[in-house]
């Protein structure tokens, strides 16, 4: 029974992690207005905040599976994310959004390269021709005129911190509690997105508008979504893990272009296709 349940969860782990792409793809989008509005890292601070803090509420009694193993290991986890969304945050202020998220996506490649070196798990060639075709379909849909500068180069060192989070995760996450994992892991983006507010100083969002983007992404893009993450990792190998996520670019593109007023162009539209395809062989050849 064991055995059959655990088929089970390999099966529906990849389509758990789809929608949270979907999730981060939609807050990419209705972030953009929030912090044109709030500086950044009193956003991510506020966000964090309020995640762990509904968590919490939602289930007090977590503090008492609070090993010093399983804090030792969330926090480290949740260290990686934390200063992922930090240098990302950093770079997309001196950077466009467009090439952000293509940056931002090359832990697709980080992540295989990290998951052999550190774990020692080897990548057979189908998955790299699927990394390859995932990667040439990030940059249709996100580069339009390449520039290397000082931005770019943040966000880079945000891929390999998302590189190590899925890493951290695929290592430590199997037979730990999720909820507790997940409870501290944002605890630590709060603590380090509060510790880089300090020299501009921290104020609260200023509008209803901005508090509604907070709720939504402190829920939904946040709580859930990395509940189902650090579930979905401990039943999935993490170069596919990689794969999945970056359907979050997908999901913006297409959120752009039905609520944003962006327009459909051919590039972007293989860029989709691509990463989509990338996406379909490796989860069907893994269930396989």
């Amino acid at each position: 029974m064991s055995n059959a349940r655990h088929l089970l969860k390999m099966k529906l782990a990849p389509w758990a992690l789809l929608v949270v792409a979907m999730a981060w793809g939609w807050a990419f989008v209705i972030m953009k207005d929030a912090i044109a509005r709030q500086s950044v890292n009193n956003f991510l601070f506020t966000r964090f905040s309020v995640a762990a803090l509904v968590m919490l509420i939602i289930r007090p009694q977590v503090v008492k599976l609070f090993t010093r193993e399983l804090l030792l290991r969330a926090a480290t986890a949740g260290s990686f994310l934390g200063a992922g969304y930090i240098f990302q945050t950093l770079g997309l202020d001196r950077t466009g959004a467009a090439i952000t998220g293509f940056v931002t996506g090359l832990y697709i490649v980080l992540t295989p390269l990290f998951a052999w070196l550190i774990l020692k798990e080897k990548i057979n060639r189908f998955t790299w021709i699927c990394i390859g075709i995932a990667t040439i379909g990030l940059g249709l849909l996100s580069i339009h005129g390449l520039t290397i500068g000082f931005g770019e180069i943040l966000v880079f060192c945000s891929a390999i911190f998302y590189a190590l989070h899925i890493i951290a995760l695929s290592r430590w996450s199997s037979g730990r509690d999720t909820y507790a994992m997940t409870v501290i892991q944002l605890a630590m983006c709060a603590l380090l997105s509060g510790l880089a507010s300090i020299p501009q100083g921290y104020s609260l969002p200023p509008d209803s508008g901005v508090w509604g983007v907070v709720i939504f992404t402190a829920v939904f893009a946040t709580v859930i979504a990395f509940i189902v993450q650090t579930w979905a990792q401990a039943h999935m190998s993490p170069t596919k893990v990689a794969v999945i996520l970056t359907m979050e670019v997908v999901f913006a593109a297409i959120f752009a272009i039905i609520f944003g007023g962006e327009s459909l162009t051919l590039q972007s539209a293989l860029g989709g296709i691509l990463v989509v395809s990338a996406m379909y062989l490796i989860v069907i050849k893994e269930s396989k």
